[in-house]
């Protein structure tokens, strides 16, 4: 029998989701519409999550899907056998009548097979994911105006703890944990991580940085944070979240990195990745496992220039091990803390001004990129990250894992 965590676990991860997560942590609003996606293997959370939105008064549209997995392998199957016509489908009617309808998305994410895609041509995935442009751009136009939520979380399975060497116990142990499940009052845990990480997001913010230069020994990168740039953290986007992260001017990128974490995209696991930025573009990548995917996912529109720089303080994040998910690798603590960037879109909310006013034409002209890719690639080594201030000076903003402001 496959594991299921026991129920009341389930049920405070399904009340954190839905009374914290969704609504920029204030939870939903009677009669607010959620889309819930989750593939079946997360039935017993998904079924939480349904009652959790119907008791407080909302309505759901269910995205439930089944698992991809090696008897049924229906993720594989279709890109084996899809022409380019299938490839490029995209039902726009019904996909715009579904961004006007809902108020909220809630995603559950449990993978099955980690590798489930390995082997398939990555030009054919790009393809795939570039014919659903237009739904993100009306998804942003909707987030922008404030009448659109989102949030992701994880559910374990026994193909990802197996894929983080742990046992599926193990790995529900670090969920649980990671997610203060093993609190009385979780979402009081989580409003006091918000107050805690406001402090240094704001301090960021008002140092108005100019460029920050990231030294370590996998790393010596320029990165030009940018005009009318504002530092953000997850007021419940993703849950867990300890990261806080600003969306930089892509152009002024300069430099190189390597990222010790593994990445697992597309079905596929990549790793070794090393990138060379050139005047804020990718000019040369490295990686030591499926460096055909990767190069194919940089290929696409927009993918080779950055859209997020984040920094993670070890002190704040109870993630200790690593997940094989980027959704909890992203936000790891440790001895020396996280630093990521993410290749491909931007987030609007990092401009420092109403973001309901603002048109998409003057966000790119300020640097922000648009993309229908959005890959965060990590790292834990050791990193030390220096401002540089409006006034000419220089402060250390980040250093053994921990901000310095």
């Amino acid at each position: 029998m496959p594991y299921t965590p026991p129920k009341k676990i389930l049920e405070k991860y399904a009340d954190v989701m839905v009374n914290f997560a969704l609504g920029f942590g204030k939870g939903i609003k009677k009669g607010d519409v959620v889309m819930v996606w989750s593939p079946e293997v997360a039935k017993p959370l998904y079924h939480e999550i349904l009652k959790a939105i119907w008791k407080a008064g909302g309505h759901v549209i269910g995205r439930y899907t089944p698992d991809s997995e090696r008897r049924f392998p229906t993720n594989k199957d279709f890109y084996n056998i899809a022409n380019i016509d299938q490839l490029k489908f995209f039902p726009a009617k019904l996909m715009k009548a579904q961004i006007n309808t809902i108020d909220h998305q809630l995603g559950v994410d449990a993978d099955v097979d980690p590798h489930s895609l390995k082997g398939i041509d990555a030009k054919k995935i790009m393809t795939a994911q570039k014919a659903k442009k237009p739904y993100h751009d009306w998804w942003q136009i909707k987030e922008n105006s404030g009448k659109l939520t989102w949030t992701i979380c994880l559910y374990g399975t026994e193909g990802q703890a197996k894929e983080a060497g742990l046992s599926i116990k193990q790995y529900w142990s670090e969920i649980i944990k990671a997610c203060f499940l093993d609190k009385k009052d979780p979402i009081k845990e989580w409003k006091k991580i918000l107050r805690e990480n406001e402090i240094n997001r704001k301090k960021l913010s008002d140092l108005r940085i100019e460029k920050v230069h990231i030294r370590g020994p996998d790393a010596d990168l320029w990165i030009k944070i940018g005009k009318d740039r504002i530092w953000q953290i997850s007021r419940g986007h993703n849950i867990p979240s300890y990261e806080i992260y600003t969306s930089p001017d892509w152009r002024g990128t300069n430099g190189w990195i390597r990222f010790n974490k593994p990445l697992y995209r597309y079905g596929n696991l990549i790793t070794g990745i090393e990138l060379w930025f050139k005047n804020g573009r990718v000019i040369r990548s490295k990686a030591k496992k499926n460096e055909k995917v990767l190069k194919a996912m940089i290929a696409t529109k927009n993918a080779d220039k950055i859209g997020e720089y984040s920094l993670t303080d070890g002190r704040f994040s109870r993630i200790r091990k690593f997940m094989a998910e980027t959704l909890f690798d992203e936000n790891v603590g440790g001895p020396h803390g996280n630093t990521h960037l993410a290749l491909g879109a931007s987030y609007h909310d990092c401009y420092r001004g109403n973001i309901k006013k603002v048109s998409k034409s003057k966000l790119i002209k300020l640097g922000f990129n648009d993309s229908v890719v959005h890959t965060d690639i990590m790292s834990t080594s050791p990193r030390t990250v220096t401002a540089y201030l409006p006034s000419g000076k220089t402060k250390v903003i980040y250093k053994n894992g921990q901000f310095t402001l």
